[in-house]
């Protein structure tokens, strides 16, 4: 089957990750998967002469509101995924609201990451109650076999001994929904008290604006030190740019811990990653999080800076905690984001769009 996949393609962010993970699974069952950016396409017209040219017969959007509402109307069936935005922030303006509402009347089906997503998606939309399917997102980790923990501490700047070091860090990129700066001032006082706690800001330039207030920021704080590298520094806390996948995973897997401080989250793919790495997580407590780390059994959730720094202090000076947390999140990944499984509920969903094409 010839399919159009709509998806937010902006790089970096973790709806591309997803949406080539999910074209990945289409593409192995024998289907053909042309993949596009939503913002790429202006109107329904657009897409309706894309279905004609490239003789498609079904779609998927990855993102209710801007995938979806381009997929109305043009007679071929079609299936959602939901987006973290869709439910945290579209779903509160009135006119997105009754748009996506529309779009989930069309879709075949409809598919939640968490079991509050679908509560959220059902509350709203009763019509379409019966299409919704929870399918968490899989997880699938290699670290780079050559990486080298001790490059990557130079690189950022840090010159003390690994085995003295206790390195936390905060996988994003650098936009305003995941609040990088939302710790930096409590960390940095932390920093100041125990010298061999780091965290490290590892990520994309997303927004270049935001990009250029993170460097500020970071520049500006109290103890700020010149580097004479590409890293900017401050006390205790270090800013990096992108890295290689590979070579992600194997820094997650050297690191003390995995932060997540992001206002919003649909699922967190550097939480999943960090538990299958049997690495601890500290993530603030917003619902996206909560429905994947529970409090002192999968990992810790924190609801401001400080309690941030007193749970981080608390998973340094308690070997056994941590230990605990690293074998419930190891065990809560195998157990409900299996990739194959993840694999199977494409698969077996879109076979539902299969010879329903629209008169």
């Amino acid at each position: 089957m010839r399919l159009l996949f709509l998806a937010v393609l902006r790089r970096h962010t973790g709806n591309a990750v997803t949406a080539e993970r999910v074209r990945d699974h289409l593409e192995a069952a024998g289907h053909v998967c042309l993949l596009k950016d939503a913002f790429d396409l202006e109107s329904s017209s657009e897409v309706a002469h894309l279905i004609r040219a490239e003789n498609l017969e079904a779609a998927l959007a990855l993102h209710l509101y801007r995938g979806g509402r381009l997929l109305q109307g043009h007679g071929i069936p079609f299936g959602i995924i939901f987006g973290g935005t869709d439910l945290n922030e579209d779903v509160k303006q009135r006119e997105k609201n009754e748009v996506m509402g529309r779009v989930l009347g069309e879709a075949r089906f409809a598919v939640a990451f968490t079991e509050s997503m679908k509560e959220t998606a059902q509350t709203q939309w009763p019509h379409a109650r019966d299409k919704i399917y929870i399918q968490s997102q899989g997880v699938m980790t290699v670290p780079n076999a050559a990486f080298n923990w001790n490059t990557f501490l130079h690189r950022s700047g840090i010159n003390q001994s690994a085995d003295n070091l206790h390195i936390f860090l905060l996988v994003c990129g650098l936009r305003q929904v995941k609040d990088p700066l939302y710790l930096v001032d409590a960390f940095s006082e932390w920093h100041r008290e125990e010298p061999n706690v780091y965290m490290v800001i590892v990520g994309p330039e997303v927004d270049p604006v935001f990009t250029r207030e993170v460097k500020a920021k970071v520049k500006r704080c109290p103890a700020a030190e010149s580097c004479p590298c590409s890293c900017f520094r401050t006390a205790g806390v270090r800013l990096l740019g992108e890295m290689p996948q590979g070579d992600l995973h194997a820094a997650l897997r050297n690191c003390f811990a995995v932060v997540n401080s992001s206002m919003s989250e649909g699922m967190s793919a550097a939480i999943l990653e960090a538990m299958d790495l049997e690495v601890p997580v500290l993530a603030r407590n917003i619902p996206g999080n909560a429905a994947v780390v529970k409090h002192e059994v999968t990992g810790l959730l924190f609801s401001d800076p400080q309690d941030f720094v007193q749970l981080a202090k608390r998973l340094v000076r308690e070997p056994a905690l941590e230990k605990e947390l690293v074998a419930n999140g190891r065990e809560y990944v195998r157990r409900y984001h299996s990739w194959q499984a993840e694999r199977d509920t494409y698969q077996n969903l879109v076979r539902t769009l299969e010879g329903s094409t629209g008169e």
